[in-house]
């Protein structure tokens, strides 16, 4: 265990919450409090941690694999939406209604079904009467949320930070006892390097000690072309490769758990780079949007942009504090996962022929 002044100063808080974690699943654990099962496949994606193992992009992910196959789901909390109750993403949907990173599913997965609600019995009971066509239900975020079964459960852990190494809130970052792991169905170490070697994942294996009836992956991310946020007032298109040959400016602007990884990616291409650096999920107001302008004045290059996450970028589009010059310049850097190890028609399979065997419409 990783052991700071902030762990050790509250250490004895950290003992107090993983005691009411631990009676909390052991009162689950022997059916004292109820578990809702479904005759429909569900997905379970969570961590033990609070945030930062990339989530939405496993997510993403996993419903790439299943949308053209099945008729898929995906049902969310809708973390920081100003909604509350079950509500469905549709054309008049907006990061403030359903959360960020549903709204950022239903962009890019039309295929998709997405809903969120902060009752998630409630909400796949809606979900199966709305469509009762629907072959599985992908859960983000839903490790704790003990008051449904998911049949495949999957949990996350960073390859910089794994579970066995931190502690309990508030001293370190996880939810619940490192033990909680034994209910996955599936570990994914993620954020891994792209060069990591088998004597690496042997030894995280080790550490981890993955259950018999349990799959361990080791996924990292790759990297797409920027695309504009705003191509209606982009005068022109910028590339990566523009960046390079030009020697562009970039003024990185996040507001994520971990954006380091991406502010090594973007440094591949220029060495004139300046960041700003939010809390995660931010909602950026006037001040905010007067802070980036000024940075990006002071960024000393002939040519620059404003790049930004896919997530920053879905919650920056309906901004009305972002002028049209300010529009023309900023970019998203899009992210997928990429699984390691040769492994991901495997990982693949394990998904499809859970929904196969399990789905009532298959």
């Amino acid at each position: 265990m990783k052991c700071n002044l902030r762990t050790i100063l509250l250490f004895p808080f950290s003992l107090i919450y993983s005691s009411i974690t631990c009676l909390r699943n052991q009162i689950y654990d022997k059916g004292i409090l109820p578990t809702k099962r479904f005759n429909i496949p569900i997905i379970s994606v969570g961590n033990l941690a609070v945030g930062g193992t990339g989530k939405t992009p496993h997510v993403e992910f996993i419903l790439s694999v299943l949308q053209d196959r099945f008729r898929t789901a995906m049902l969310s909390r809708g973390y920081k939406r100003e909604t509350s109750g079950f509500v469905m993403a549709d054309e008049n949907a907006k990061s403030c209604t359903i959360g960020d990173e549903p709204f950022q599913v239903y962009r890019k997965f039309p295929k998709i079904v997405v809903a969120v609600d902060e009752k998630r019995v409630s909400g796949v009971e809606k979900l199966s009467g709305l469509f009762p066509d629907i072959q599985a239900i992908v859960l983000d975020d839903a490790f704790q949320h003990r008051q449904i079964a998911a049949g495949l459960s999957i949990i996350l852990t960073c390859y910089n930070n794994l579970y066995v190494d931190d502690c309990h809130l508030p001293g370190g970052n996880l939810r619940e006892n490192t033990k909680g792991a034994e209910r996955a169905d599936i570990l994914i170490v993620t954020k891994c390097p792209s060069d990591i070697q088998q004597n690496e994942m042997s030894e995280i294996c080790e550490r981890l000690k993955p259950a018999l009836h349990q799959k361990l992956f080791f996924t990292g991310y790759e990297y797409d072309e920027i695309q504009a946020v705003f191509p209606e007032f982009c005068k022109e298109n910028f590339t990566l490769n523009d960046i390079k040959v030009n020697k562009s400016g970039i003024l990185l602007v996040a507001g994520i758990v971990s954006p380091e990884q991406v502010l090594e990616k973007l440094k591949e291409f220029t060495k004139t780079i300046n960041s700003i650096f939010y809390a995660d999920h931010h909602n950026f107001n006037d001040k905010d949007i007067k802070q980036i302008e000024e940075k990006f004045q002071q960024l000393s290059a002939d040519k620059k942009i404003i790049i930004v996450t896919e997530k920053d970028a879905v919650r920056i589009m309906d901004n009305s504090f972002i002028t049209n010059e300010l529009k023309s310049k900023i970019y998203y850097l899009p992210i997928r996962v990429k699984i390691h190890d040769n492994k991901e028609e495997e990982f693949n399979k394990i998904l499809t022929d859970y929904v196969t065997e399990n789905s009532r419409n298959c």
